[in-house]
């Protein structure tokens, strides 16, 4: 043992010298494509609507738009619409993702969530198929907008908007773009969860269904006449026809599947000011081309159809706009959505047909792969909760969960988004992680889609370890307390202020039965020969009660806690008299006056518990001396005698110093798992190097690996 420490120490040493002034020694950024896997899936369930299933691991999320006319799916982006269009290409993404690439999913333990999340938002698609039309969005955009708060209490905060009367959905038959992208969807589901569900048949069946109706109709009037074309616009639909009858040929091997792809072929786009099919763009959720196209390669093996493929792919590698670092750069609003997707056409092109140049093809798909993770010149993850330096301020509104209606209150998001694929940099190659930039800073179902069956390729190829007992429990605010303030003191009694607030977030909710109490000492009364019975409380503000009888506060008699010191309870028996949907009902106001008896001179607000944070102030201050209930059950502050609440924050899993293989425990594997990383030959992920990083310096050298060596077993 002592040969194997020295020896590890001296190997160590040279090179700890030469980085120990360095933050770190680790130049290039350590990229682990399964926890991006793993986290990119994560962010689906975060964008979960109606019942969430028993499976949803997201602790800020709850039911949600429970009286839409289709329930489930995913809400679109950072908004609370579910627009089919987008939706339908991500869902068939991350199908193709499972398609192609089934042993990284399975590799890494996360082929369940994958399915999961992938049979949700399929679910959703098949029960808009109505049978003679098709449902192709849920929700209203230009509503929708209005409000910014999580979707759990939408309701409430579009009916203070005011005339909110549900949200509506949009059906037709006129709807090509969106039924043709339904159809892959469903169609690619089918293929790709083969031996992982029992429902490919039901996915077959309705993709089959929504594909006549989309090929009958060959017309977009109804879909362009809608809500829809104010936020996704299709541009055309012989794209998503064609991309359908790929994906339903793969599923059935019905070859008029196939002659239908081909008879669409002549209507694709053209290059400007050509009659050559385009190839200067890229796969995205309004243009579908070039996926079908690799499809249509592999469908028939036609030599014209795999050059299509190449020249595209050649455009993409050599011809196409590229920042410093390496990413191309398709279009300025999301750009790593293209280039992830983009990435991932090329990956599965690599794997399918025979190119040639796939070296090429392949440093193409890791660089962009390599630069949403941070290996770019800003050393910026573009992945909420991934690397050392990752956005926080995604343009999303639950997981911001402002509770005034407010874009930038407050300042930071309350939780993370793991897995969010943000929008990129812009053209010059700039980031500024601002929740106000929507063009840089958005999140949306498809930016992940590419990027998520990309992720899947690269941990085929390269590996990777998923992040233990993930997600990690978040560090919760206070979500409910009191704000007070001394509007008058005098002799003769106080008049209050009392403001109590709903800032709940895990998840934002109504709850019902709370109430919270103010204490008092009544020794001067008493030692003026009156008693409690005798303080006379007035009432001037009820802002409950403005809302509606329903919403009133009741306040409770003078009720004793102990020897002197009385309270008065006030409570609010429903909920939704207080909500984090505005910036007047995030907090309901009930305005007291406690007077000595019979009006005269005598008391005392200087030893009343509940004054100790308001007696020098003017303002309102939130207070733990004015204790908050749920149910009877104190849930924050602290009563006059100490009694504190006894529900905590989940606690989090233990970090443990020198666990550098993560095994929850310390060993000599430990140390040799170190010095490798010391030596330059392994690298660390982020919580592996947080315990390498024993003396908490920021950096990882010789000294770390001895504070190590005290666990290690003395001989």
């Amino acid at each position: 043992m002592k040969k194997l420490i020295s020896f590890l120490s001296a190997s160590a040493i040279a090179i700890s010298l030469a980085v120990s002034a360095a933050p770190s020694v680790n130049a290039e950024p350590y990229i682990n494509y399964a926890e991006a896997l793993q986290k990119s899936i994560y962010f689906y369930e975060c964008q979960q609507a109606g019942p969430l299933p028993d499976w949803n691991r997201v602790e800020w999320r709850a039911d949600s738009t429970m009286d839409d006319f289709i329930k489930g799916g995913w809400y679109d982006a950072g908004d609370h619409v579910k627009f089919n269009l987008p939706m339908s290409y991500s869902a068939a993404m991350l199908a193709w993702g499972l398609y192609q690439y089934p042993d990284g999913i399975e590799k890494c333990g996360e082929m369940e969530n994958y399915v999961n999340n992938l049979s949700f938002a399929l679910d959703y698609l098949a029960a808009c198929d109505l049978g003679d039309k098709v449902v192709f969005q849920v929700g209203n955009g230009q509503k929708d907008h209005t409000w910014w708060g999580p979707v759990e209490l939408y309701d409430y905060g579009m009916n203070e908007n005011g005339g909110y009367e549900g949200r509506p959905y949009y059906a037709g038959t006129k709807c090509s773009a969106a039924f043709g992208g339904m159809a892959a969807a469903l169609a690619a589901g089918s293929c790709a969860l083969k031996g992982h569900s029992d429902k490919t048949d039901y996915y077959l069946e309705h993709a089959e269904n929504i594909f006549k109706i989309a090929d009958e109709a060959k017309s977009d009037d109804e879909y362009q006449d809608s809500d829809a074309s104010g936020f996704y616009r299709s541009s055309h639909f012989y794209d998503e026809l064609f991309w359908a009858a790929n994906w339903l040929y793969k599923a059935t091997g019905d070859k008029a599947y196939l002659d239908k792809a081909s008879s669409y072929i002549p209507h694709l786009d053209k290059e400007l000011g050509s009659d050559e099919l385009k190839y200067s763009w890229s796969m995205c959720w309004d243009d579908t081309m070039q996926g079908g196209m690799l499809l249509y390669a592999q469908n028939t093996g036609d030599s014209t159809y795999i050059a299509r493929v190449k020249k595209h792919l050649d455009f993409l590698n050599s011809g196409a706009n590229k920042l410093d670092g390496g990413l191309v750069y398709i279009d300025t609003w999301g750009c790593l959505r293209y280039a992830a997707a983009s990435g991932f056409i090329t990956a599965v092109a690599c794997d399918t047909l025979d190119l040639g140049n796939e070296s090429a093809y392949e440093d193409f798909y890791k660089t962009q792969a390599d630069y949403c993770l941070g290996d770019n010149p800003l050393d910026q993850s573009f992945v909420v909760g991934y690397g050392n330096k990752a956005p926080k301020n995604a343009h999303h509104r639950t997981a911001h969960s402002s509770w005034n209606n407010e874009l930038s209150n407050p300042t930071n998001n309350r939780h993370i988004l793991y897995g969010a694929l943000v929008g990129g940099p812009d053209s010059s190659g700039n980031y500024v992680d601002d929740r106000q930039n929507f063009i840089n800073n958005e999140v949306a179902c498809d930016y992940n889609a590419g990027f998520t069956g990309l992720m899947a390729k690269m941990t085929d190829k390269y590996g990777g370890t998923t992040v233990p007992n993930f997600p990690e429990p978040e560090e919760r605010d206070d979500e409910f307390y009191v704000e007070a303030q001394m509007k008058q003191k005098s002799g003769s009694g106080v008049s209050l202020s009392l403001k109590f607030v709903n800032h709940t977030a895990w998840p934002a909710r109504v709850v019902d039965n709370m109430s919270y109490r103010y204490y008092f000492d009544i020794s001067e009364v008493i030692d003026a020969g009156y008693s409690a019975s005798d303080v006379v409380v007035r009432v001037d503000r009820d802002q409950a009660a403005m809302y509606g009888e329903e919403y009133k506060a009741e306040i409770s008699p003078i009720t004793k806690y102990k020897d002197n010191v009385y309270y008065i309870e006030v409570k609010y028996p429903n909920g939704a008299a207080v909500l984090p949907i505005s910036e007047d009902r995030q907090h309901c106001e009930t305005m007291l006056a406690l007077v000595f008896p019979n009006y005269q001179s005598g008391w005392d607000a200087d030893n009343d518990y509940s004054n100790k944070d308001i007696l020098n102030t003017e303002d309102a201050v939130k207070t733990e001396y004015i204790t908050v209930y749920n149910d009877g059950k104190l849930i924050y502050g602290v009563e006059p005698d100490g009694t504190k609440p006894d529900v905590t924050n989940p606690p989090k899993p233990e970090k443990i110093k020198g666990d550098v293989n993560l095994d929850n425990k310390v060993s000599i594997s430990d140390a040799v798992a170190l010095n490798k990383f010391i030596i330059g030959v392994s690298k660390l992920n982020k919580n592996a190097y947080d315990n390498a990083d024993y003396n908490s310096d920021g950096r990882i050298n010789i000294f770390d690996l001895s504070g190590i060596k005290q666990f290690l077993p003395k001989k």
